[in-house]
């Protein structure tokens, strides 16, 4: 069974939009970077790049534009969790779009897994959401205007002056470079709140058969 949902139409769905808006609004109340429209958009947009790269099929690229767009709704209940309670969110929304079960299943499934703590690669649309979603790391995520009251998140992300994610010309690997500025954080502390997002990104990209590398001011990290 086909389905009409696309991703433009979920792009134009009030109710949707209006679940973006609030997780970003209640994780901004809580101090946490920018989770909004450009966030999930440039996920959508690079876990599309993934997948059609690798030469899957237009609906299944399609699928995994709407998971990525969807995929932090669960921070309108609480950040603890968000994936799950997201999936749950998404499940509802879909349904009442009369979506194909087959559908629902992979988009929830991906929306499910994307958190580190506890989300695993199970399919390519999956694979794709997380990578799309955990390498996108800017200066324009950061809310907080005072350096002075940075906290790690926030030097972390502000440190990033050029981030690129890209693959080898043989499309073997996923690369992601980051230009950091070392007097803003350093190198570790970069790798004190993103190993675990990079090392599933690894996993991910090792689901796709492909490699994750990982280049930080011109050096090779992972």
């Amino acid at each position: 069974m086909s389905s009409i949902v696309t991703y433009k139409y979920i792009k134009q769905n009030p109710d949707i939009m209006e679940y973006i808006r609030r997780s970003d609004k209640a994780l901004e109340a809580q101090g946490y970077t920018e989770h909004s429209f450009a966030h999930v958009e440039k996920t959508a947009a690079t876990s599309a790049m993934i997948l059609t790269t690798l030469g899957y099929d237009e609906r299944t690229v399609e699928l995994a534009r709407i998971a990525s767009i969807m995929h932090d709704i669960g921070n309108v209940i609480n950040r603890a969790d968000h994936a799950q309670s997201g999936a749950v969110m998404a499940f509802r929304l879909l349904d009442n779009l009369n979506m194909p079960a087959s559908e629902i299943c992979s988009i929830i499934s991906a929306i499910g897994n994307h958190d580190e703590g506890t989300g695993l690669p199970l399919d390519p649309i999956s694979a794709a959401l997380i990578i799309g979603d955990k390498t996108d790391v800017r200066r324009s995520r950061v809310r907080n205007n005072d350096l002075l009251t940075f906290d790690i998140h926030d030097r972390v992300n502000y440190a990033v002056e050029k981030s690129e994610l890209r693959f080898s010309d043989d499309n073997s690997s996923i690369i992601l470079e980051l230009q950091i500025d070392t007097k803003i954080s350093s190198v570790m502390e970069y790798f004190e709140i993103f190993m675990k997002r990079m090392l599933l990104c690894r996993r991910a990209a090792g689901f796709l058969g492909v490699q994750f590398e990982m280049l930080v001011n011109g050096s090779k990290i992972l």
